[in-house]
């Protein structure tokens, strides 16, 4: 299994515009084959003193059959259309692709 933890940093005031996005895309990704688990995060605050908050940031939570079905995922006509619309909401992404230990 491969999952992965997209931190999606968003430019002020447009998390709701970017959410609303997202969330049209992910029934469309929930069909593909491989697909165990896709949904956005935000931060919760736990009252934790060692915890960072980034109220700008969204992390998707990802787990995939294989690195080959994420792969057919990152290439899909779905998902380049979902960046498309994007494109304009978002400031930077970063990625963990992690493999089980």
């Amino acid at each position: 299994m491969i999952v992965v933890l997209a931190s999606i940093r968003v430019k002020s005031a447009k998390q709701a515009e970017f959410l609303d996005i997202f969330k049209q895309n992910i029934p469309k990704v929930r069909e593909e084959k491989g697909c165990i688990e896709y949904f956005p995060t935000i931060d919760c605050d736990a009252g934790l003193p060692i915890q960072i908050l980034d109220g700008e940031v969204v992390t998707i939570i990802e787990k995939w059959e294989s690195l080959a079905a994420l792969n057919d995922h990152l290439a899909s006509s779905h998902m380049l259309d979902y960046r498309e619309k994007v494109k304009d909401l978002v400031e930077e992404v970063s990625l963990k692709v992690l493999a089980e230990a």
